[in-house]
């Protein structure tokens, strides 16, 4: 696959605590240099990424909600999406309350992500739900599926990248076999080659999140 292929795939993130305003300048710029589908941000920076793309960028602005753990209150959630929106995100990548989800409260999960998918849609921005793989079994990973698709989100995403382990081959495989054809899947943690990423949009993942983007399609331009 070409590196300007690829770049169509990957979101450019950089989510680290100490994420500077110079940094998330420079994401931006590298995102429309390679044509990377989207930058993923922290919140406080969204609506400085927004300026700096322009109106009408090709390269779309993402953000985070709930993260990375999910377990804040739905309202907190619903208002966190809101203020990302109106500071110019198009993309929510919500991290699903897995709290509940593992207390086995999966109507509030739904319900939950109902809502917020209802919202980002009135407002034409797209919801992707983390699930967090590596804290779920196989019969649960298939569970959370279901419910998001339930829900009707825009994509299921593999992993925050916070947690032991990120995006495998095997969970996108598996998300690919249970949700609906139309449902997208981002896979995010680790990724840190052109093979990685080769692998896991074979196996079905329609979106990459990934911190090491130009070392990855630098790799694939470059074989």
């Amino acid at each position: 696959m070409a590196g300007e292929e690829l770049a169509s795939y990957i979101d450019h993130t950089l989510l680290r605590p100490e994420a500077t305003r110079e940094q998330v300048l420079q994401l931006c710029d590298e995102a429309r240099n390679y044509g990377f589908a989207a930058v993923c941000v922290p919140p406080y920076y969204v609506a400085l990424a927004k300026d700096r793309l322009g109106v009408g960028a090709q390269v779309k602005v993402a953000t985070v909600v709930g993260f990375p753990l999910g377990y804040q209150h739905p309202k907190v959630k619903f208002l966190e999406t809101h203020q990302a929106i109106e500071d110019g995100a198009a993309e929510i990548d919500v991290v699903m309350n897995i709290a509940a989800f593992k207390s086995g409260k999966y109507e509030e999960v739904e319900n939950e992500l109902g809502d917020l998918a209802k919202f980002c849609h009135l407002k034409e921005a797209e919801l992707k739900v983390i699930i967090e793989t590596a804290l779920l079994t196989e019969e649960e990973i298939k569970k959370a599926c279901e419910l998001c698709a339930n829900a009707e989100v825009d994509y299921v995403k593999t992993s925050t990248g916070f947690a032991a382990k990120g995006a495998t081959v095997e969970h996108v495989l598996l998300m690919r076999r249970v949700l609906p054809s139309t449902m997208k899947i981002k896979a995010a943690g680790g990724i840190k080659t052109a093979a990685d990423a080769e692998a896991l949009i074979k196996a079905g993942a329609d979106r990459l999140g990934c911190s090491a983007s130009i070392q990855i399609v630098t790799h694939e331009q470059n074989s």
